[in-house]
């Protein structure tokens, strides 16, 4: 989501004249977009403002800005107390970039962080490099207000953008060859139009994306499971470039816990939704997000969680300790567990999960996959890497017949918890393949 904030950023700037540069020292202007959900982000922030601080030195001219979820935050902090950062502008202000860029150009402070119920940059064009991966923000804030997330603070209560517009950006990026795309939601299932007559929702528009261009892949994150419709589900099923994969937070495993959370679920409505998923979608792959540590957290509640991961065995898994997050509900209750507890609990999730992706993985050994290549492997380039539509990176060796772009049929050979690692067999026409399935 920040990356498709930083692309909105670019869209309005390179408007008004500006260009990017990468080397902070030939800068005019360097703009820090931030995330509030975990404390570990900003004490990064707080280590990048103090590695900028010497750029700052030597060129005093130099307008330093913090964007994104932590302006008002750290807005008194930085600005009134530390007196490093010239300007801070949260997420609904990005508009006015230009403008508090100019005010601080001027010797003032430029502070804008008033939220919105309206905005959505619902006509702003962001700037994208060429590639094949694109994200697509298509609603911004949240209404869901769990008890431990500063999301509604930060970024607002929830507004949808026009359906019409973004699949006019998903015509765009058709255009400019991206292959893979990932429409993008604090909660995307409470995607509404209320613009349109119809009253568009997320199926809709998945099923409009989808048809924009049938060797597009499109994926989405994240869904909240109160939410996620069964009509939704179904409409997966009817265009094969929809991926059969689904982010689907669970967080704990203890009903307890998921009420102090304010989840508004409970552990059987979320494993019955993963069995109704599992029927209507063939081989679709789930992650989720974990917190291990939430206050009051007992070990019968932790091993609630191993419990949940053993009976939906997770294809990956998002796993955190519980951080405080100031001006949310949790933050008034007692941190009560103990850092090393958290620790270890983390450690037993994060054990159980790679033991479960391993053999997942291992499962696929002999099957065939066809993935998306995206380029050369990080380790080699000797190796090309490539996605399957489950989201599972799969290692291929380098052919002279394989570009970028090209959907490729593989055989799975080896398979460690992260990675597949396959030999090519042959290309694929998405185009035929689609309609093949679709029939």
């Amino acid at each position: 989501m920040n990356l498709a904030d930083t692309e909105i950023v670019l869209g309005i700037l390179k408007k008004q004249g500006y260009d990017v540069t990468d080397n902070p020292e030939n800068a005019d202007v360097v703009l820090l977009n931030t995330c509030s959900i975990r404390d570990n982000a900003e004490q990064r922030i707080y280590g990048r403002i103090g590695n900028l601080k010497t750029l700052k030195q030597n060129n005093p001219d130099l307008v330093l800005g913090i964007l994104g979820c932590m302006a008002e935050r750290l807005r008194k902090d930085l600005v009134e107390d530390k007196k490093v950062v010239d300007l801070v502008v949260g997420p609904d202000e990005y508009r006015r970039l230009p403008e508090y860029i100019d005010v601080a150009f001027n010797g003032d402070k430029g502070i804008g962080v008033k939220l919105s119920r309206t905005e959505t940059y619902d006509d702003i064009e962001p700037h994208r490099e060429d590639g094949l991966n694109a994200w697509i923000s298509v609603m911004r804030g949240c209404d869901k207000f769990c008890t431990f997330c500063v999301v509604p603070f930060t970024r607002g209560r929830e507004r949808s953008r026009s359906l019409q517009s973004i699949v006019t950006e998903l015509e765009n990026l058709s255009a400019r060859g991206f292959k893979d795309v990932t429409l993008l939601g604090q909660n995307v299932n409470s995607y509404l139009d209320e613009e349109s007559k119809n009253n568009w929702d997320f199926a809709d528009l998945l099923s409009a994306s989808a048809k924009v261009d049938r060797t597009m892949r499109i994926r989405f994150s994240t869904s909240h499971p109160q939410d996620i419709s069964v009509k939704l589900l179904y409409t997966i099923t009817e265009h094969p470039n929809l991926c059969n994969y689904i982010h689907l937070p669970v967080q704990s495993g203890s009903n307890r816990i998921l009420d102090l959370m304010n989840r508004t679920y409970t552990v059987e409505h979320y494993l019955n939704l993963i069995e109704k998923a599992k029927k209507i979608i063939p081989g679709v792959s789930f992650s989720t997000d974990i917190i291990s540590g939430f206050p009051t957290e007992t070990w019968e509640d932790h091993f609630a969680t191993i419990e949940v991961m053993k009976r939906v065995r997770y294809d990956g898994a998002y796993m955190f300790k519980y951080s405080p997050r100031e001006g949310t509900k949790a933050f008034k209750m007692e941190d009560d567990v103990a850092e090393e507890i958290k620790s270890k609990r983390l450690q037993e999730i994060v054990d159980l999960q790679q033991q479960i992706s391993l053999e997942k993985n291992q499962e696929m050994i002999g099957k065939e996959e066809i993935i998306l290549v995206e380029g050369f492997s990080k380790k080699s380039n000797q190796y090309i890497a490539g996605r399957t539509d489950t989201n599972k990176m799969v290692i291929v060796p380098i052919d002279n017949k394989i570009k970028n772009s090209d959907y490729i049929k593989v055989k799975i050979n080896r398979a460690t918890s992260g990675t597949l690692f396959g030999d090519y067999l042959s290309h694929i026409d998405i185009e035929k393949q689609g309609i093949a399935l679709t029939a």
